[in-house]
């Protein structure tokens, strides 16, 4: 109280007490009215933009604060350095605005802008600016097949298919043809269809607008079409007949096999490595399926020429085993032929690749041999029907030659058979192949395996030879010879079966003798004679050093469908 005295004493008395507190009041209302006015003033704050990709004519959506109640003269939104007009907002509140996007929207910037400020940017960006992929138009880019020339045509006979956008060179695409298996018997729809058989030489020609393909063994009559990167062809029609006779598949069986390997590294004195090349089973026309599904460890290669290929590298510092395992499901056909000799003629396409191919020499058929070739002659005499010649050999064979039940030692000379007599099934399928390639019939030896009705497996070998306008024609000359072993069901005269004919307990891993070509430089390989697989490297280490052992398990039947 007695301040309050005082002060107005003051204030009365002296002028420069009253000129401070005129002046302490101004500062005062002047403070106030800024604080409020601060407080009043709320810059806009963006916290959404939908959509923040969008066409011109799209409703654009932005939530946030501080837009205010109303939208004043001021006001207004800007994207992409455009103002939007006041016609193109359909809704303003302190929290939304909704606006219709014009027709020169950009990319660019978003800002809400008051009376009280500019908010801090959003972005948009116009969906036509943004690349996108062109899907292909399939109705142009799919392969046509507008004809087949000739409609009716025999195994092994070239014939014309013409249409549009089949590509100028083949790469990956292929033909297919209706299979010969029984009805019903396919697991998945493609499996009704074989392909052209490039192991054949079946692909001749390939166009834009025309293929020359050759229809491949196994092949029926029915629909054909070709399959490129694009996609698949219409269906066009083709009728297969022979008049030299008729082919069969049955009793289809389906394996699960496992192939194991352990390289065991016992010291190396330099960085080392070792690539396997571990054999697959081939698909044709016995085999529609066969199928890698479980491989351990990861491979390089999961089909280089029909092998799967492992590399692995070893150091001088660390030694390592390791195990490689495989599983393989294979579907197998029983094939049964029958034949009219009276329409069977010798080869002549013999400009043709798959006869040159299967009838000259090579590192395991030396059909050029003189022994082989005078032998071959004494036997079929003056007979030229190739079907014929064949049964004169196989009979011949039969009836001279004893098999072996244990299998002998790697390295061993197949023609040992011509003057000992006797030898394995590995002897009996090279000297057979040898002898009708020595009379110019095409022929190859098949290394796979045989299981029994034990399901036990093991390595064997058997032949093909191939009849013009026909096809292949299996023969396995030691079980027609007696080779003992459990079938799951009992021939009553396996001579006869077994020359054209074979059970679906054959599954082949290799078809002719499978040169495989190295995939490290200046590496030293290994081979494995005598073995399921008739192929020139199974191993292959760098040069160097290198001190490690292998063991190739013999491929186990771990389960049959």
């Amino acid at each position: 109280m007695k301040t309050a005295e005082t002060f107005s004493v003051l204030f009365r008395k002296y002028p420069l007490v009253r000129a401070a507190s005129v002046l302490f009041a101004v500062v005062f209302v002047l403070g106030l009215i800024s604080i409020i006015t601060y407080q009043a003033r709320k810059i806009p704050q963006i916290d959404s933009i939908t959509p923040s990709v969008g066409s011109p004519g799209d409703l654009m959506v932005i939530t946030g604060q501080n837009f205010g109640t109303l939208r004043g003269t001021s006001d207004y939104v800007e994207v992409g350095g455009s103002r939007i007009t006041a016609s193109g907002y359909l809704e303003w509140s302190d929290t939304r605005i909704k606006l219709l996007l014009p027709s020169n929207v950009q990319d660019g910037l978003v800002v809400v802008s008051t009376k009280t400020g500019k908010s801090k940017p959003g972005f948009f960006a116009n969906e036509a600016g943004i690349p996108v992929e062109v899907l292909p138009d399939t109705k142009t880019t799919l392969p046509v097949v507008t004809s087949v020339s000739p409609e009716t045509a025999s195994v092994g006979q070239l014939v014309v298919l013409t249409g549009t956008n089949f590509g100028t060179i083949r790469s990956r695409s292929k033909i297919f043809f209706m299979a010969n298996l029984p009805s019903g018997s396919a697991s998945a729809e493609e499996l009704s269809f074989i392909e052209a058989a490039e192991e054949d030489y079946d692909y001749e020609y390939w166009s834009d607008t025309e293929i020359h393909v050759r229809v491949p063994n196994g092949a029926a009559s029915g629909q054909v079409y070709v399959q490129t990167e694009k996609g698949s062809s219409n269906y066009a029609a083709l009728n297969v007949k022979s008049a030299v006779g008729t082919k069969k598949y049955s009793d289809k069986k389906t394996y699960l096999i496992h192939l194991n390997a352990d390289i065991d590294n016992a010291g190396s004195k330099a960085n080392t490595v070792v690539s396997l090349h571990v054999p697959r089973p081939v698909r044709n026309s016995r085999q529609p399926f066969a199928d890698l599904t479980e491989c351990s460890p990861e491979p390089v290669f999961e089909n280089y020429q029909n092998t799967v290929i492992h590399q692995i590298e070893f150091t001088r510092t660390a030694a390592r085993k390791i195990n490689l395992a495989h599983s393989f499901v294979v579907e197998d056909y029983s094939v049964q032929t029958e034949i009219n000799p009276k329409n069977v003629k010798p080869f002549e396409a013999k400009n043709r690749v798959l006869y040159t191919a299967f009838t000259k020499q090579d590192p395991l058929i030396l059909s050029e041999d003189e022994d082989y070739v005078s032998m071959a002659k004494s036997i079929v005499k003056k007979e030229t029907n190739p079907y014929l010649q064949a049964k004169l050999i196989y009979d011949y064979m039969l009836e001279n030659f004893s098999v072996l039940e244990k299998l002998r030692e790697p390295g061993a000379d197949p023609k040992d058979l011509l003057r000992r007599k006797k030898g394995d099934a590995f002897d009996f399928a090279v000297v057979y192949t040898t002898l009708l390639r020595a009379l110019k019939i095409p022929a190859l030896p098949v290394g796979g395996i045989l299981v029994d009705s034990d399901l036990h497996s093991f390595s064997h070998w058997w032949s093909e030879f191939y009849i013009e306008n026909f096809g292949w024609v299996p023969v396995d000359v030691v079980l027609g010879a007696g080779l003992e072993y459990k079938s799951f069901k009992n021939l009553e005269d396996p001579r006869t079966f077994y020359f054209g004919s074979l059970d679906s307990q054959h599954i082949i891993f290799t078809r002719g003798y499978n040169e495989v070509k190295p995939t490290l430089s200046d590496g030293h390989s290994v081979r494995r004679e005598r073995s399921f697989a008739l192929q020139s490297i199974w191993e292959e280490s760098s040069t160097g050093t290198v001190n490690y052992s292998s063991l190739w398990n013999e491929p186990v039947i771990a389960g049959i469908y």
